[in-house]
């Protein structure tokens, strides 16, 4: 399993990159968000996806493990594949994803590519539990609601030791993001 790749982006096509690492170009299919913020020669990590089958070996690339962490959940609803998982976080942020199905927004899941109704439904149904309270409802953020920060290693951190994100949120509610990642770390596994 390839957890992660870091290198420099030498191609960018079609929402893919291919990124060098040491020599070896790794092809990674991106959400649209994450194609936009990467630019060629940029040195970059990417928390990977890597799918096998009979027939092809793909490699899905988030520049977050919360991002990686939703995919795993989307992809793991019946009827969503890796391109509908993509799809769907191509919408917006990993948060407002996050947020979407914490709230039962289905119109908002539906929105995505060669994502219908039944299956934004769906994604709603089987996933709600999953991902924790809402942080906004509409354009209103929601006051003592945990919100997650893409870009935070100590969320990062947790979800590495096995944490879901739900519970690895939960963790850090009440931590004071001011502290260094470390003591943050400690604090929520102490507090849990």
């Amino acid at each position: 399993m390839i957890a992660h790749v870091k290198g420099t982006v030498a191609e960018k096509f079609n929402n893919s990159i291919i990124i060098d690492v040491n020599g070896v170009g790794y092809e990674l299919a991106l959400t649209s968000l994450d194609f936009e913020d990467t630019n060629l020669d940029d040195e970059r990590k990417f928390y990977t996806y890597h799918k096998v089958s009979e027939t092809a070996e793909e490699l899905y690339g988030f520049s977050t493990l919360a991002a990686k962490k939703i995919f795993e959940l989307l992809i793991s609803v019946n009827g969503v594949g890796p391109k509908a998982g993509m799809a769907i976080l191509s919408l917006g942020t990993p948060e407002d994803v996050r947020n979407a199905i914490a709230n039962g927004d289905a119109a908002f899941i539906a929105k995505a590519s060669g994502v219908g109704k039944k299956s934004a439904e769906r994604v709603i149904v089987d996933l709600k539990d999953k991902v924790g309270l809402p942080s906004k409802y509409g354009t209103a953020t929601i006051a003592n609601a945990p919100k997650i920060d893409e870009h935070d290693e100590a969320l990062d951190a947790l979800m590495a030791l096995g944490f879901p994100l739900k519970e690895a949120t939960e963790a850090l509610a009440g931590v004071d993001a001011s502290l260094p990642t470390e003591d943050r770390i400690k604090l929520a596994l102490k507090n849990r």
